[in-house]
């Protein structure tokens, strides 16, 4: 398996002098298996567009594409690049669309294709040449094809978010991402005068228990894709509850979890390139988290699992 990102900011394109070494693009991911050769696009947020004008330069070539999109959520961020990927554009082109969706009423391609409409866009999605279909995901384990295995587990984010754990040939490549720790819903606060002993220590068990599953999920991977938007000093001064993760935590998890690689992914779209190589001088020194590698993940930037 390999790996190339192509957005790797959170929130909103942050396009600039500022943001030129780690990227300024919104998440997608490119996920590419030798054998066979075969193409998985993970999120759709402005980095597709790129990636769109890359295989059309690359891949079209060999015939039209034949490729799986899996979208974490449908948050704006991760869906935003849609509209301005190419290949949708082409006749002969085969797309697949998974992904999970908050209300059964409301469906995938409602809310992807809903972009697509005059009210937003010059071209509706009815009008869209490609063959293009759409799945539902939920949590569970699934039977991609070709000995590749597809895990998938609910975050914690405000709206319904997977992550996705893809096991091929003996390899094991993670995503993690919009989330944050568990909390405990409930005061554990003995002043509150909402506070009952009973439904804190419930509330603290279920958040641990949530925690540990997240750790499970991920644990032995050969390679982890992690929120990491904040600081943790950020995050204690007023971020908690927003949907993301401190990067120190989200390292502390992978070493607890035995990952080998992690790559800090999901930017907060104000932090500078100068910003991150501080952060990163800091966070990612050899050995200091035993045989855990961190790297702050860079649009370009080629990864082998």
């Amino acid at each position: 398996m390999r790996l190339r990102f192509w957005g790797v900011r959170g929130s909103i394109p942050c396009p600039g002098s500022q943001t030129v070494k780690y990227g300024g693009n919104t998440p997608c991911i490119e996920l590419r298996l030798s054998e066979p050769d075969r193409l998985i696009i993970l999120d759709a947020g402005s980095g597709i567009r790129e990636l769109g004008n890359h295989l059309m330069a690359n891949d079209m070539s060999k015939g039209p594409l034949d490729t799986e999109l899996f979208l974490t959520h449908t948050h704006w961020d991760h869906i935003m690049g849609f509209p301005f990927f190419t290949p949708i554009y082409i006749p002969g082109v085969k797309l697949k669309v998974y992904g999970p969706v908050t209300h059964e009423y409301e469906s995938l391609e409602s809310i992807v294709g809903g972009q697509l409409t005059y009210r937003y866009f010059p071209v509706r999605h009815v009008e869209l040449a490609a063959d293009i279909s759409y799945e539902h995901l939920k949590e569970g384990v699934f039977d991609l094809g070709g000995g590749l295995i597809l895990h998938t587990k609910y975050l914690n984010h405000p709206v319904l978010c997977l992550g996705y754990r893809f096991e091929y040939r003996g390899r094991v490549f993670c995503t993690v991402y919009d989330t944050e720790p568990f909390s405990n819903i409930f005061s554990e606060d003995p002043g509150d005068p909402d506070y009952d002993q009973a439904m804190a220590g419930e509330g603290a068990q279920v958040a641990a228990e949530q925690n540990q599953a997240v750790e499970d999920f991920f644990r032995g991977a050969d390679v982890i894709v992690h929120d990491a938007q904040y600081t943790r000093a950020e995050y204690q001064a007023g971020k908690a509850g927003w949907g993301h993760t401190p990067m120190e935590d989200a390292i502390a998890a992978a070493e607890r979890a035995g990952v080998k690689r992690i790559y800090l992914f999901h930017y907060e779209p104000m932090r500078s390139d100068e910003e991150h190589d501080r952060l990163a001088a800091e966070l990612c020194k050899p050995g200091r988290y035993g045989d855990l590698e961190v790297v702050f993940s860079r649009e370009g930037m080629w990864v082998e699992v």
